[in-house]
């Protein structure tokens, strides 16, 4: 089984991704938490565009895989799992949980320095918040993502399945976690304990510096309350919130051409850790 799944590894993931992406959109449009401000078409035109740029830059820069680099350390021998006297299985369970923490702090770092800020300002800029911004980030931001993750399976030298289910966990709770989904808050605050429920990480989408600088997890909610970045519920309901930041809010200029170049004609914003405003209005 294992075999398998590394030898299919493209053809799961994009079945995983293909079916997730369908349930979260048609569960939104049953069960909407929020009502949307800005053209749908026109946000997914510049969402879904950044997916296939992103695809294809991939391709031929990294033409690598993370699976691939996996088994290559494998056959090394390099990696701390490999100098490890553990079961199969128990590697990769707890690869996939540091995988999640790497992932955790890397969120925090592209708030924490200024010029990484610039970069991930891109994702952070819709408007609105549906599945689509799960999937939003500039190119350059996904090839730096890349290489850290291309790292840390190597010093970790996670078995190669641990490996595929990270990334289908990933690419699925990012797509349900942004999802405009309305669930019952006794169910939500359940659910929460153990993933990234769409009302928690919302929550980071705030225009308010202070609620965008909290709920970094994508995948496991625990990160968060260990160290410190949780919050609950933005100051004025998810309802009433307003979603992006401050200094982006004409929706005609949030085109794919546009959001390429936002990095490095936009205004940064008080929003980067060490910057961030103490008041709801910074």
């Amino acid at each position: 089984m294992p075999d398998f799944v590394t030898v299919h590894e493209g053809t799961i993931r994009l079945i995983f991704f293909a079916g997730i992406f369908v349930l979260v959109a048609l569960a939104e449009l049953i069960f909407p938490r929020r009502p949307l401000t800005t053209s749908k078409a026109n946000r997914w035109v510049a969402n879904i565009g950044i997916v296939v740029i992103n695809t294809v830059l991939l391709r031929l820069l990294l033409p690598a895989t993370a699976v691939g680099l996996a088994m290559w350390a494998q056959e090394k021998g390099w990696g701390i799992f490999n100098y490890v006297a553990a079961s199969f299985w128990m590697k990769v369970v707890i690869s996939v949980i540091l995988l999640d923490f790497i992932i955790y702090l890397q969120h925090v770092m592209f708030h924490a320095v200024p010029a990484l800020w610039r970069l991930h300002m891109m994702h952070h800029a819709d408007m609105d918040y549906d599945l689509t911004t799960g999937t939003r980030f500039h190119p350059i931001e996904i090839i730096i993502s890349m290489v850290i993750k291309f790292s840390a399976v190597i010093l970790l030298g996670a078995p190669a399945l641990s490996v595929v289910v990270f990334e289908i966990l990933l690419n699925g709770t990012a797509m349900f976690n942004h999802g405009n989904l309305y669930i019952h808050t006794g169910i939500d605050r359940f659910l929460r304990l153990l993933v990234v429920t769409p009302d928690m990480h919302r929550v980071h989408h705030s225009v308010f510096p202070t609620e965008a600088n909290s709920n970094y997890g994508f995948n496991l909610p625990w990160w968060d309350r260990m160290l410190g970045t949780y919050r609950a519920q933005p100051s004025r309901g998810h309802k009433g919130m307003t979603i992006g930041l401050n200094q982006f809010r004409d929706p005609s200029r949030l085109t794919l051409p546009w959001l390429l170049v936002l990095p490095f004609v936009g205004k940064q914003g008080n929003y980067a850790i060490n910057r961030r405003g103490t008041r709801e209005k910074d």
